[in-house]
């Protein structure tokens, strides 16, 4: 299952972004609350859910979205609910 990975670097932080690639460029609405999957900040390399989850180590901020990306990370015990 295949993710977008986006990794953005200032000062001494990492910022890691991965979404499903289904939701790319996708608004995700829940009652009031809208997000939008920006290929601007969500589009980078294209690779495997595990490759993308084991970056997190690496990473100072997280952002990620998507059921198969966020069920990866808690499976992992990267993430908790």
């Amino acid at each position: 299952m295949d993710v977008y990975v986006n990794i953005k670097r200032w000062g001494g932080h990492v910022l890691l972004a991965i979404c499903d690639i289904e939701l790319l460029g996708k608004t995700l609405r829940d009652g009031g609350i809208v997000f939008a999957v920006r290929e601007e900040f969500y589009k980078g390399l294209r690779m495997d859910v595990d490759e993308a989850v084991s970056l997190i180590d690496q990473s100072t901020v997280i952002n990620i979205v998507g059921c198969n990306v966020v069920a990866k990370a808690i499976e992992l015990s990267l993430i908790h609910i």
